[in-house]
């Protein structure tokens, strides 16, 4: 994993805005309706190298493929791992009643309508037999198309997000498992697959893992204690999914899955910060530029963060759509460059800007604008750091 060794480097998280026309394929294919596979096959490689060439031209050192093949980066699983089955019916929104929605039920209400509409509606998939990889043909055009994609562009490096086992278990009930540790652990097994030939493809590794610290937000009868035992085995479970690629190739994202809300239950990063760095990860992306985490710097100060870890803090946001001022943006990164050291610091956004297909709560020109704003300000803090 590069480090910033004379500039301050710059990425984002992953999921950027999909083209109206790929997005409505997508939404054909999860109908089943009949599909031109060779003709949606054909878009998604177009809009991945479209999407590379606009993080180039917006100053983004470290790309991805926008997931543009993917309806969403938790659910693109259940099309990768047999043993989960489909069930009649929508998904149940895990937001449907949480820490928020109990204090907030008139404001959550209209935006779990939204989240379970007809353009973001997800199957209800649910773990009914053993479960096994089985996605190897779809991720490797996945990594030949991002491959092609940076054939001409001058990107310092690529990374490949993929979903944290333990997302998986908490959007798919188990219905085989004598027990939800063995349910996640075998899960862990089967995405081995996946992360390994990400690393071995070239690429770094983006592990998404926003349940880690969301799961205290959506279970209100649990307390700080019982979160940080369940989020304890998970991290086991994902450790167990990395055994054997080198942690230099892996960066860990985790965030609290509300964009738009009030969030006063978010987990505080004091009661989970010391979880998070058992993960077997160089790189930590996490939210540091919204009004509810950006005190928190000072957290990653007390936790006395190893001499090879990479810091990854977001310092534009995804929870509002001011564009934030690049000097903010500098500031930003000084804080954390007076933490863990120039070098050790990436810019980064709290979190992807379309994590579901059509979920543009931030329009795709203001979220451009964002992006600049991070390499801008990017740049001034690079100035001021170095000279």
């Amino acid at each position: 994993m590069k480090r910033s060794t004379d500039r301050i480097l710059t990425t984002h998280v992953g999921s950027l805005p999909r083209p109206d026309d790929l997005f409505d394929m997508m939404l054909d294919r999860m109908d089943g309706k009949p599909v031109d596979e060779k003709a949606y096959a054909d878009r998604v490689r177009k809009a991945v190298t479209d999407s590379v060439k606009q993080q180039i031209s917006a100053g983004l050192n470290i790309v991805s493929d926008g997931e543009m093949g993917k309806p969403s980066f938790i659910t693109y699983a259940s099309q990768r791992l047999a043993g989960l089955e489909k069930r009649e019916g929508n998904r149940p929104s895990p937001f449907a009643n949480t820490r928020e929605t109990r204090d907030f039920p008139e404001y959550y209400q209209s935006q779990i309508a939204e989240q379970v509409s007809a353009r973001r509606r997800r199957a209800l998939m649910v773990c009914a037999g053993p479960i096994s990889y089985k996605g190897q043909a779809q991720l490797k055009a996945d990594l030949d198309t991002l491959k092609a994609a940076l054939q001409t562009t001058p990107a310092t490096e690529a990374f490949v997000p993929a979903i944290a086992p333990s997302n998986i278990e908490c959007t798919s009930p188990n219905e085989y498992y004598p027990s939800a540790e063995k349910y996640v652990f075998a899960i862990a097994e089967a995405m081995r697959t996946e992360y390994r030939a990400i690393v071995d493809a070239g690429f770094l590794l983006q592990i998404d893992d926003p349940f880690l610290v969301t799961y205290y937000i959506t279970q209100p009868n649990l307390s700080t204690a019982d979160c940080r035992k369940w989020a304890e085995l998970r991290v086991e479970a994902l450790n167990h999914a990395l055994e054997g690629i080198p942690a230099d190739r892996v960066r860990f994202h985790t965030c609290y899955s509300i964009n738009m809300g009030p969030r006063i239950h978010d987990m505080q990063l004091k009661d989970i910060i010391d979880i998070i760095l058992k993960v077997k990860a160089q790189g930590f992306s996490f939210e540091a530029a919204n009004p509810r985490h950006e005190h928190e710097y000072e957290e990653w100060k007390r936790a006395k963060v190893a001499d090879d870890k990479i810091l990854i803090p977001g310092v534009i946001t995804q929870s509002t759509v001011l564009v934030e001022h690049p000097d903010l943006v500098a500031q930003r990164l000084g804080r954390f460059a007076q933490v863990v050291g120039r070098e050790r610091v990436i810019a980064g956004a709290d979190c992807g800007f379309a994590s579901f297909a059509g979920s543009n709560e931030v329009h795709p020109s203001i979220v451009w604008e964002k992006f600049k704003s991070l390499v801008e300000g990017s740049r001034t803090a690079s100035k001021a750091l170095w000279s």
